[in-house]
């Protein structure tokens, strides 16, 4: 009895380990799934929702011919994606999924099974050199990649690198440095607007960061449309997120302080203290737009009056012509009539004012710097929020940016034409910035 219950608990365990090494055998698993391996080789990566009831894409049709393009469109379920590649000199490639046991007659000339993707490249060109960038040893994805990877397969999305970001925004680059690599999820805004999405996310200032992204960072949406007036609005805790990448360039900084007077100490203060940028379009004259920076200095305005002193004079050495700023009174935010906090403005010789600066009082407040390049803003500007952990929050116009020609030409249509776009990034310095916005698109009618 005892030996026939030990062979029956041999057998037992025999067929416990023996099941899941037959099933393991019998079905491998993948050693990289297809958009895992692609993504180290993009710019830019969009995820778009199958709908098979719905029109062919231009973009299948143009890289499958027609016929297949139909067919391999009625089989799609789940997500597809197109993409460019880091070189960013071709097209699109486009990518969707199809198992292995797809007959190779559906493998079009310029297409190439990457693992469980079928990948369709714009020209041979660029089909043999993804070819060769996919031969090289692949790591796996982990922390913000992975989580990026995972938005782009199950929902509408949209991932870039730091090169993606570069084609894309162009010389505006450098000031985009705290999300150069990340993601964006986007989903429907439903009833909430007529017609727009809304946008989640993550990024970071470098590649590759492996950890988690903090608890309760993610920002709250902002503001609706900026301030009648007003192209371009962009606040936050400090500049230096924005421009410490420039600054570090030893071209920019000293003709900045040649020039200017403006050297390390005079950058760190500007760089150090809660503010607004704000893009107002100008209707005469020969500027398109003017440009007003307000700064919440807090009580030690010592250092800002001799930061003004030093950029006055290095602006009369260039030749500008002096001249008082023209004040408002009564109202709350007016200008600051004082002797300790004077007001300036400049002009070229043929009068045309080319910027300046003011000092604004705040109810209960102290008062906040306005520097201003192009003509003088009309009226006071609300105060800025002094606070170090506000989020970063740009509130822009695309469609009449577009218009004067101020946006980026290689950001999307659907970008460019859009009548707001609304992006906060998390407050703090943080390895991880969660992003949280939305996109207002035109009514079609």
């Amino acid at each position: 009895m005892k030996a026939f219950q030990l062979r029956a608990t041999c057998l037992a365990t025999g067929v416990l380990l023996l099941g899941p090494a037959l099933a393991l055998w019998l079905s491998p698993r993948p050693q990289a799934r297809g958009l895992e391996r692609l993504l180290p080789q993009v710019a830019l990566l969009q995820s778009f929702p199958a709908a098979p009831d719905r029109p062919v894409p231009p973009l299948w049709q143009q890289r499958l011919g027609p016929r297949l393009a139909m067919r391999l469109w009625q089989q799609q379920r789940g997500v597809w994606w197109q993409f460019w590649g880091a070189d960013g000199d071709g097209g699109a490639f486009l990518a969707l999924s199809q198992p292995r046991q797809t007959t190779p007659s559906a493998v079009p000339a310029r297409g190439l099974r990457v693992d469980d993707l079928l990948v369709v490249a714009p020209d041979p060109l660029s089909r043999r050199q993804l070819m060769d960038q996919l031969a090289a040893a692949s790591r796996q994805r982990r922390g913000l990649e992975r989580r990026c990877l995972e938005r782009l397969q199950r929902s509408q999305a949209v991932y870039w690198s730091a090169m993606g970001l570069a084609q894309l925004t162009g010389p505006l680059a450098p000031l985009l440095q705290q999300v150069r690599q990340g993601c964006l999820s986007l989903e429907p805004a439903g009833r909430r607007l007529a017609s727009g999405l809304d946008l989640t996310g993550e990024a970071s200032a470098t590649a590759g960061v492996l950890g988690d992204p903090a608890a309760s960072t993610s920002p709250s949406p902002g503001p609706g449309l900026p301030p009648a007036g007003v192209l371009l609005e962009l606040s936050g805790p400090n500049l230096a997120p924005l421009f410490n990448t420039l600054l570090a360039r030893q071209l920019i900084r000293e003709p900045l302080a040649a020039r200017y007077g403006l050297g390390p100490s005079q950058l760190k203060l500007l760089t150090s203290v809660p503010f607004r940028l704000r893009l107002r379009p100008v209707a005469r004259g020969p500027f398109q737009a003017g440009l007003d920076l307000q700064f919440a200095v807090g009580r030690r305005r010592e250092p800002w009056a001799a930061l003004l002193r030093d950029l006055r004079q290095g602006l009369l050495d260039q030749d500008l012509q002096e001249g008082p700023a023209q004040l408002t009174s009564s109202a709350p935010g007016s200008a600051v009539r004082s002797q300790t906090l004077p007001a300036a403005r400049f002009s070229r010789d043929d009068g045309t004012v080319v910027g300046g600066w003011r000092w604004q009082s705040q109810a209960g407040g102290d008062p906040q710097l306005l520097l201003f390049l192009g003509p003088m803003p009309e009226s006071p500007a609300a105060p800025v929020v002094a606070s170090s952990r506000q989020p970063l929050s740009l509130n822009l116009l695309p469609s009449a940016l577009e218009s004067l020609g101020l946006m980026p030409s290689a950001l999307p249509q659907l970008v460019r034409q859009a009548t707001q776009l609304q992006l906060n990034v998390s407050p703090g310095d943080q390895p991880l910035n969660q992003l949280s916005g939305r996109l207002r698109l035109p009514l079609v009618r």
